[in-house]
């Protein structure tokens, strides 16, 4: 199924739709076409348009943005380091907590970082620094509005 964008009208990203979607709204007079498929024509017995790739609404769509700390997860923590390991930069597959939990370090967004296998079982049960090794990010609460899924 072909997507296409969807455009507020003050230009600004709203997300996408499916082509029918997109279709619809462009004759019913709720969007306009602002990129197009030079190659491609939507067609039917009484209609002949170009092929949308992005449309942007004729009125102003309201989108309630939400800025709350998100509560903590260890699928939250991956996401929010992009996967990437905190120390070393390769792709992680587990969380660290920079605090080790035996120690008192808990389950924050500010005590624990994406890690990849090997540089978690090298920190092991020790502080970064007791372990000899950097801590390339500097962890942080995301807000919510960061770890919506698209």
């Amino acid at each position: 199924m072909t997507s296409v964008a969807v455009l507020n009208a003050s230009y600004e990203p709203l997300g996408s739709t499916k082509l029918a979607r997109a279709i619809a709204l462009v004759m019913r007079g709720e969007a306009v076409i602002e990129e197009a498929d030079d190659g491609r024509l939507v067609r039917s017995s009484d209609l002949n348009m170009p092929w949308p790739i992005v449309i942007r609404m004729l009125r102003f769509i309201k989108v309630p943005f939400v800025v709350a700390p998100q509560h903590w997860s260890k699928h939250g923590v991956l996401k929010r380091d992009n996967h990437e390991c905190g120390y070393c930069g390769k792709t992680a597959n587990t969380v660290d907590h920079i605090l080790p939990q035996s120690r008192g370090g808990r389950d924050t967004w500010e005590n624990t970082v994406a890690a990849c296998s090997p540089c978690n079982s090298e920190k092991a049960d020790r502080t970064p620094e007791e372990a000899g090794m950097t801590l390339w990010t500097t962890p942080e609460v995301p807000m919510r509005v960061y770890l919506r899924s698209k």
